[in-house]
């Protein structure tokens, strides 16, 4: 399966599946890219039977295809580049290429703005910004109820999170007042009343999912010793051939030993009844003779 990747942050992707994705600097699209030199909605790639044909919707925005200038719907296939706005995208076969990682300091975080009056304007967060109402903040707004430094967003190894330096009026995530937290794609971040909704990679998913240990229970489970074994308990199973093997393996275990021994104890009884009644008749027998008169 392909992908469609930025070629300096392969956080933003987004996987190339029928019947097609979007692109664009909207947070509905598929893939979401918080720039503004690009549209809110830029691109749409039809996928059908393995063939891509790239649109341009965004109206007067140029689209470039590996440098050149896209007139109308094309196809693309693997490896071709895509630059809209200021950035490049590539499609890329995970299997076979990688590109920089998520992680990078060039991880794209912004803040898009839920206030009516700014609704949908987006604040690109680099390596770090300040939010306050003063003009020697990075992202500045002329508002009384800010603080003149309200919060600090930090990018860290790929991640981001918002610090409060302090402000009257509180910053917020999720509408859960913070000191310090970090904040994920998709959640409300308010600096007091002023509202914006935080766009950037989602969180990794492609690792892979750990399975929960083998409940402690199972190991301890009385049915091992009756061999009432269920079809779940994998673990009490292996344990249970496991003795049976070893019970075909070895005649000479606790079971056959026990039977070999049991017949030993009457032989022995007979035997000593044998020497007394022998002893006896041959004294009566040496007496009938007159030995002892």
């Amino acid at each position: 399966m392909l992908k469609l990747c930025d070629v300096n942050d392969s956080g933003q992707s987004v996987w190339l599946v029928a019947p097609g994705v979007t692109v664009g600097r909207d947070q509905g699209c598929d893939l979401c890219i918080p720039d503004d030199s690009i549209a809110k909605l830029h691109l749409k790639i039809a996928i059908k039977g393995g063939q891509l044909t790239l649109g341009n919707v965004s109206g007067d925005s140029h689209v470039l295809v590996n440098g050149k200038p896209m007139a109308s719907a094309c196809r693309i296939k693997l490896n071709d580049q895509i630059t809209i706005g200021t950035r490049t995208l590539q499609i890329i076969d995970p299997k076979v290429a990688k590109l920089n990682s998520s992680k990078s300091k060039n991880t794209a975080w912004a803040l898009r703005a839920n206030h009516k009056a700014i609704a949908g304007k987006v604040f690109p967060v680099k390596g770090g910004a300040v939010v306050g109402r003063s003009e020697e903040c990075d992202i500045t707004f002329s508002l009384s109820h800010l603080s003149r430094r309200h919060a600090r967003l930090e990018v860290r190894e790929g991640l981001l999170f918002a610090i409060d330096l302090g402000s009257a009026n509180g910053t917020f995530v999720n509408g859960r007042r913070i000191t310090e937290s970090r904040v994920r794609r998709g959640d409300e971040l308010r600096f007091d009343s002023l509202s914006f909704s935080v766009v950037g990679p989602a969180d990794d998913l492609d690792r892979t999912a750990v399975r929960p240990a083998i409940s402690s229970h199972l190991m301890k489970s009385p049915k091992i010793g009756s061999g009432e074994v269920t079809a779940e308990d994998v673990t009490q199973r292996s344990f249970s051939a496991s003795i049976a093997g070893l019970r075909e393996e070895s005649p000479s275990m606790a079971e056959p030993q026990e039977e070999k021994l049991q017949p030993r104890i009457p032989i022995k009884a007979l035997g000593l009844t044998l020497l007394l009644v022998s002893g006896a008749a041959g004294y009566f027998w040496v007496n009938n003779l007159g030995v002892f008169s």
